[in-house]
């Protein structure tokens, strides 16, 4: 057997990959790339888990045919129009272009980000790194608490692309951090400064969370327990009791029965009840988006004001901030620890 040389440039990989992913976006806001964006998010097993025949069924004779028309309007009303992209693109590049400001000391880092669905994708990004140079990546999902459906499908992409390569990287993947106290530090400080900006003082504060069905947290999903972790860690920050600042579960779809209390329903009982004043955190989101941007400043703006309420504020999420990058900063030189 021959012995093929090997050149010093095939053995000197001494890079360091890190990849900040997030959920996905459509590539254009209109029904084509709704459909398109929908029919990979509702085809994973790890978002819908009964993917049989009736599920296949409705999503591509029923769903699909409706819902990217109307899903095309709601984010045409919150599209970055100057960069033709969504703002979850906009502020996931931002974040990760500041990553690599923040931590340009290490010169043998490169920082990228992909989406989980749509693009850039998981599988570009890692073959981009790794054409770079890169012998070990970190992959940073970039959601506070974890659920299957959102930290696990992450990994799940990751380990299908390093499944097909032969020389992979050594892997590692960042936790959620639900309960890290410089996250909570970094929420209740963004809280208070919008507030302050505010002409009004909220009656209510409600920490808005992603729906999850109630059978997945049945099943052992942690998620439901770390949104509640991140609420009372902030409820103790800000010394507010669960009567001032609320938990609520979001964006639920379809006829099982999702977490509550939901959000639409607890937002127009509170104006019901006399509350003519709140604010909406989004802390399980860690860059605004669809679900923030229209769901919740939108959509449920409209359901307070109808229901009586008068005075409605959602608060950003801490997005590319210097809060907030300090603490995906912290989050990654951490867990880079040994590698650098």
């Amino acid at each position: 057997m021959s012995v093929v040389p090997v050149t010093a440039s095939q053995i000197s990989r001494e890079r360091i990959g890190v990849l900040l992913v997030n959920l996905g976006t459509p590539d254009t806001a209109d029904t084509r790339g709704v459909r398109v964006y929908l029919k990979e998010f509702l085809s994973d097993p790890r978002v819908i888990e009964d993917q049989g025949l009736l599920w296949k069924l409705t999503l591509n004779g029923i769903i699909l045919n409706t819902r990217p028309r109307r899903k095309a309007g709601d984010y045409r009303k919150i599209w970055n129009t100057d960069r033709n992209e969504s703002p979850l693109k906009t502020i996931t590049r931002a974040q990760a272009e500041k990553l690599a400001e923040a931590i340009a000391d290490h010169e043998h880092i490169v920082v990228d980000w992909a989406m989980r669905y749509g693009n850039p994708s998981i599988r570009s990004r890692i073959d981009a790194l790794t054409a770079q140079g890169c012998d070990r990546l970190l992959v940073v999902p970039l959601y506070p608490q974890y659920s299957a459906a959102t930290s696990a499908t992450v990994c799940d992409e990751v380990f299908r692309v390093l499944a097909g390569m032969r020389a992979q990287p050594t892997l590692r993947v960042t936790p959620p951090y639900y309960d890290d106290p410089d996250y909570i530090e970094a929420l209740a400080a963004s809280i208070e400064t919008h507030l302050k900006t505010l002409p009004f003082v909220p009656e209510v504060i409600v920490a808005s969370f992603h729906g999850m069905p109630q059978k997945y947290v049945d099943s052992g999903d942690p998620y439901a327990v770390q949104c509640m972790a991140t609420t009372a860690g902030l409820r103790k920050r800000m010394g507010l009791d669960d009567k001032k600042l609320l938990l609520t579960f979001q964006s639920r779809f379809g006829f099982d029965e999702w977490l509550k209390p939901y959000t639409d329903k607890t937002v127009e009982q509170l104006a019901k009840d006399g509350v003519r004043r709140i604010a909406i955190v989004t802390p399980g989101f860690s860059a605004d988006c669809l679900e923030t941007l229209e769901e919740i400043a939108q959509e449920n703006a409209e359901i307070f004001t109808h229901a009586g309420g008068e005075q409605f504020a959602a608060i950003p999420c801490l997005n590319d901030s210097d809060a907030g990058m300090d603490v995906i900063r912290q989050l990654v030189l951490r867990e880079l620890q040994g590698w650098i």
